[in-house]
């Protein structure tokens, strides 16, 4: 399993937004749209403000994977649901978000907190099989290009 290295998770942090990309089932991503991100601890976090009807979280619970950009940082994620640590994710929100005041409370509602998602970094590059043969072939997953089926 791939973790977050220190630089990633604080340049990630750092950045007011972030960019998600969420694959699709045919592996291709689709548009990004921009979302806050907060950390607690080691891990990142994202919630969509509109709860779990937005088009982009519905988009992410195809394949629970996307390519995400904040900081400097440009990297594919696993998107796992997660509502263990609500409370700490509202204060790390409130916190980093502070002078939104009045946006805050959408981003900590009831709605949102139902459409929490953890960002698990994945590997950069995806095993693909060639219809050619039975050998593993190696291609990246550059931002806004198809994945690999």
């Amino acid at each position: 399993m791939s973790t977050w290295t220190n630089d990633e998770l604080d340049r990630i942090a750092a950045a007011d937004e972030l960019e998600i990309a969420p694959v699709r089932r045919d592996g291709t991503l689709r548009n990004p749209v921009t979302v806050w991100v907060a950390r607690h601890g080691d891990d990142l976090y994202v919630r969509s403000v509109n709860g779990r009807t937005s088009s982009w979280f519905r988009g992410a619970q195809d394949r629970h994977e996307a390519h995400i950009r904040a900081g400097g940082v440009d990297k594919n994620v696993r998107l796992v649901e997660t509502n263990d640590l609500n409370d700490e994710i509202d204060a790390a929100y409130r916190e980093k978000y502070r002078r939104y005041a009045g946006i805050v409370d959408h981003i900590v509602s009831a709605e949102a907190r139902a459409a929490t998602l953890k960002l698990a970094p994945r590997p950069e590059r995806t095993q693909c099989r060639s219809a050619r043969s039975e050998t593993a072939t190696w291609k990246t997953r550059p931002w806004g290009s198809a994945a690999c089926r």
